[in-house]
């Protein structure tokens, strides 16, 4: 069976129960086989990235600059883009389903695009 390729999106400056929403998000996606796209920083991006690697599982960070400065170091692939926001397409376009967790105008772009898109996309908003 080919892995499922799952976005966790959310915002960079993240409660702690946010965070640790994401940590464990990551984990069980990695644990079924998924492959975690995010947009490679901080906040529930890096925690989800976190979960997923500690268990051994790849994840793909979609990153808004033209370099991999800053991109979190548990990303597996780190794909620098220059696309800035509009790479909030990209996480959404490369996934199956899509995780929102927390979040502001970047993370409801993303609601709003996988929403839109004809993609099978659960929508999931953790808050505080």
């Amino acid at each position: 069976m080919p892995p499922r390729y799952v976005a966790v999106c959310g915002a960079s400056e993240a409660t702690p129960s946010q965070l640790d929403a994401a940590r464990e998000v990551g984990k069980l996606l990695a644990r079924h086989g998924a492959i975690v796209i995010n947009g490679g920083y901080a906040g529930v991006s890096g925690a989800a990235s976190e979960g997923a690697a500690g268990e051994g599982g790849t994840v793909v960070g979609i990153l808004p600059e033209e370099n991999r400065e800053g991109a979190n170091p548990h990303l597996t692939i780190s794909l620098p883009t220059g696309l800035g926001q509009a790479r909030n397409l990209l996480n959404v376009m490369a996934a199956e389903s899509v995780i929102a967790i927390g979040g502001g105008w970047g993370t409801l772009s993303e609601i709003a695009l996988a929403r839109r898109l004809p993609a099978e996309a659960v929508k999931r908003a953790l808050e505080n």
